[in-house]
């Protein structure tokens, strides 16, 4: 074959090609911007999902609403139906700017307010409820930014990959019952109230998702959460071992020694001489009577005690 020829052909091949890319770019800007999957876009689609979702928010005609996320805003607008305010969080400005026109001209646009960057940097106004479909990766920070939150609001609806929602809502003895239960359990009531499948949404993640709702407690519990969070550490280090075997390990008695030490020195008391770490730990676990006890069993109450003992004898966790 001539090498003219075979130039041609190979010219034609490349035109064709790059004509069916641009054909496949248009076709996609037609049904809505592109996402960016870095940032774990996926908009909800279904409306009777987010109508779902709202209806299970509870809202009232004087509410303002914190969206986390709202995307091109199939929430936003059947939030707006029912409530005061809604102060939408978009990190993406180009999603932010198809909001915008979405309401633009209707009598939803002055009740709308639009914050574009980053939630988790950002300083939260007022709010009565929280609706939020949020990329996945940032689901544990979200949680606890919203519990740390002040004024403390009534209730949030919130989006998760399903095996996060799940060790939410996890009891005492279930399979995903960890850290995250208890953390989250001890300042929140936390309920599953709706799944939801991959093809509900554009383009459809690659793992089932699930709602669910949360209300503080209020008032919340007596409890610095750093000192209860570094015990939940230690004890769900292993849950499925006892408690004293978490306690047995050369890391976490230098740690409590350390802090026992600081705190006596802070607080005028002698420091037995000599200190036994050790035995002093047993002697606490052994009193609550948890030390044959494993995490993964344990609830908020036997938590609670053991915490108390500790602190009582002048031991913490952070």
């Amino acid at each position: 074959m001539p090498k003219v020829l075979s130039k041609k052909r190979g010219e034609k091949a490349e035109k064709k090609e790059a004509t069916s890319q641009s054909s496949a770019a248009a076709a996609s800007r037609a049904f809505g911007p592109m996402f960016n999957k870095d940032l774990g876009q996926h908009i909800l689609k279904n409306p009777l999902v987010a109508q779902g979702i709202v209806d299970k928010a509870f809202l009232r005609p004087t509410d303002t609403v914190l969206e986390i996320g709202p995307g091109t805003g199939n929430l936003t607008v059947k939030i707006l139906e029912k409530c005061k305010k809604v102060i939408a969080v978009e990190m993406d400005p180009r999603l932010a700017a198809e909001l915008t026109k979405r309401v633009h001209g209707t009598p939803d646009q002055r009740r709308l307010e639009i914050m574009i960057g980053d939630f988790m940097k950002a300083k939260l106004p007022y709010f009565d409820v929280c609706i939020s479909n949020t990329p996945y990766q940032i689901s544990s920070v979200l949680v606890f930014k919203l519990l740390e939150h002040r004024p403390l609001w009534r209730s949030s609806v919130l989006m998760f990959q399903r095996e996060f929602a799940l060790r939410l809502v996890a009891k005492p003895g279930d399979s995903l019952y960890c850290r995250l239960s208890v953390n989250v359990q001890l300042f929140a009531k936390v309920e599953h109230i709706m799944k939801v499948g991959k093809n509900n949404f554009r383009p459809p993640p690659q793992v089932e998702s699930s709602v669910v709702r949360m209300e503080p407690r209020n008032p919340p519990p007596p409890v610095e959460f750093k000192e209860w969070d570094g015990l939940m550490r230690i004890v769900f280090g292993r849950k499925n071992k006892t408690i004293s075997a978490n306690f047995k390990t050369d890391t976490v008695e230098e740690m409590l020694e350390n802090n026992y030490k600081t705190f006596c020195a802070t607080h005028d008391r002698m420091i037995e001489d000599p200190l036994n770490i050790r035995a002093k730990i047993h002697g606490i676990l052994e009193r609550v009577g948890v030390a044959e006890e494993r995490a993964a069993k344990m609830d908020q109450d036997d938590f609670l005690r053991l915490l108390v003992a500790f602190n009582e004898e002048g031991i913490h966790f952070c």
